[in-house]
């Protein structure tokens, strides 16, 4: 990068966590700390949620994503909006209520001590082993940017942004995300335009969607229903409606953003704006994606888009048969660059006999550089059997740095860098208050003041980004970042999801049958998911209804109220 960008960067880096730390000055009780006083207005709330869910994953593996697979991902958002609808009638007027600090408290209430441990322990491995995920993600950044190991640019990520979340708390968070969304809004759109304008000048926006299209890179909608497909209508409406219901009502990364509005009305607002915006975004984030893959259809992309893997095969004796696959990568993109040309002139003429032999011709010549991409990864995990073999994502990265101007490069990496410091710090945020308020205050130390509290929450904030720092160093060879993620929560989002479920609209159900019919889900659940039986947001409404059902069983046959 030029200097401009690492100005550029590190101006927007620091300005944003020099504000978020302004902002948050004074926050010296639990009211303040953990739930910024409940006093932010509903587009901070909306903008806090929203930057809590996109991270540096988000950005850097949506758009690669799409380049592999096309745009069917986006289906995974469809539920989102009816979820967003079901938490403002139900959730949100509960949790302000009853003024909790986190969702766990509730179950306390309605159930028992054992429901409320087990649930706040399922969410502190889900959230923590997530969060080790969502520091990896910017490291691979400046790991490709300095050509250095992950392990150095993962410790100073992870350690810039425990120091602010510890300093300020959830208001340090809240206020940072305001600005964070503002910008990462204008660059995404910067960077459509950019990537439109750098195409052949005979070549704009709809001819680059036809071609993309005619490659299996546009299929953002399929109405078949299949079980083992994680990215359909029905997975996303059902399977994605379970899944955020859970996330958004019961991960107090999400709860915690949302309780911090100054009202009920002020907390749905935040809320239903998300459910409305979201969508569209994850659609225009994939849709970059796309493009990018029409762009490298005219230009020829890296042979590998992990920059720092290939130079390590660079350095290794096996640099003559890398030669080899390099010049035989060159020549197949240059046959597929021809087809294209090709195929382009056909559009032109809309000759759909033509369009559909040339589509077959492109699809064969890609499928040409896929195999030689293979021998590359063989050859990689030959020259070193720990080498991350799986590249996208670093697509976008690499067209960013390689293709964009002077000072956007600069500001898209600061997106990227913004989007993972805030949804990092809302993951602190949060298990710092579970780990205080579920655990510490209500099973070791329930006497202490509130500044004892605010103390303590502070060494959890600091304590669990030294695990999830931990986390993040063992987390290369888990492959698209963003799929991981979502793989890992349904594991335990429909279990959770099912404990709230009865809590709220099954009330002759006692905490013991919701505790066994918990654990007892928990186990099948997994068993289905290792066992890959259907595709992993199906596991969210398994995991809910096996709750449910086996609560009602237990209760009926062997307990009473």
């Amino acid at each position: 990068m030029s200097y401009i960008d690492w100005a550029v960067l590190f101006t927007t880096i620091l300005a944003i966590v020099g504000y978020g730390v302004y902002k948050s000055r004074g926050a010296q009780s639990m009211q303040a700390y953990l739930l910024g006083n409940q006093s932010l207005p509903w587009y901070t709330v909306c903008l806090s949620v929203m930057a809590t869910q996109a991270s540096a994953i988000t950005f850097l593996s949506a758009p690669g994503l799409a380049y592999t697979s096309g745009m069917s991902f986006v289906q995974f958002y469809f539920g989102l909006p009816l979820a967003m609808i079901v938490l403002c009638i139900t959730f949100v007027p509960i949790f302000h209520r009853l003024k909790v600090y986190t969702a766990y408290e509730y179950l306390e209430q309605r159930f028992d001590l054992n429901t409320r441990a087990l649930t706040a322990f399922l969410f502190l491995i889900q959230r923590g082993l997530s969060t080790g995920i969502t520091i990896y993600a910017p490291s691979i950044i400046l790991s490709t940017i300095l050509n250095i190991d992950t392990t150095y640019t993962t410790l100073f990520i992870g350690s810039l942004v425990v120091f602010y979340t510890v300093y300020g708390g959830t208001k340090a968070v809240s206020y940072t995300q305001l600005l964070q969304m503002s910008i990462i809004f204008c660059g995404l759109f910067a960077a459509g335009i950019m990537v439109v304008h750098l195409l052949p000048g005979d070549v704009g926006f709809t001819k680059a969607i036809s071609i993309a299209g005619k490659m299996g890179r546009t299929n953002v909608i399929d109405f078949s229903f299949d079980w083992n497909n994680p990215y359909t209508v029905w997975s996303g409406l059902i399977g994605g409606f379970f899944l955020q219901l859970s996330y958004f009502g019961t991960d107090q990364s999400q709860v915690g953003r949302y309780l911090t509005g100054s009202s009920v009305s002020q907390s749905r607002l935040g809320l239903l704006m998300n459910g409305l915006v979201k969508i569209p975004m994850q659609f225009l984030i994939l849709l970059i994606g796309v493009l990018v893959f029409t762009f490298y259809q005219y230009n020829k992309a890296p042979i590998f888009f992990n920059s720092y893997e290939l130079n390590k095969l660079e350095a290794s004796p096996y640099k003559a048969e890398l030669n080899k696959i390099k010049a035989d990568y060159n020549s197949a993109f240059e046959s597929k660059q021809q087809e294209v040309i090709k195929l382009d002139k056909a559009l032109e003429a809309k000759d759909e006999t033509l369009i559909n032999q040339q589509r077959t011709a492109v699809k064969k010549a890609d499928e040409e550089t896929k195999t030689i991409r293979k021998s590359l990864t063989e050859l990689m995990l030959k020259n070193d059997a720990k080498a991350s073999t799986n590249d996208n994502n670093y697509v976008f990265l690499s067209f960013v740095t390689q293709y964009l101007p002077k000072g956007l490069i600069g500001l898209l990496i600061a997106i990227i860098f913004l989007a993972s410091m805030g949804s990092t710090a809302s993951a602190l945020n949060s298990l710092a208050s579970t780990s205080v308020v579920d655990i510490y205050k209500r099973l070791v130390n329930k006497e202490a003041t509130d500044k004892q509290y605010v103390k303590a929450s502070r060494w959890a904030t600091l304590i669990w980004g030294a695990v999830c720092i931990v986390m993040a160093l063992f987390t290369s060879k888990i492959g698209n970042l963003l799929e991981a993620v979502n793989i890992l929560g349904s594991f335990i989002y429909g279990t959770i999801l099912g404990v709230f479920i009865v809590a709220f609209y099954i009330k002759n159900v006692g905490g013991k049958a919701v505790f066994y019919a918990a654990i007892l889900t928990e186990a099948l659940v997994c068993i289905i998911g290792f066992n890959e039986w259907v595709a992993y947001l199906w596991l969210n409404v398994i995991g809910c209804l096996l709750v449910v059902f086996f609560a009602y069983i237990i209760q009926l046959i062997s307990f009473k109220k």
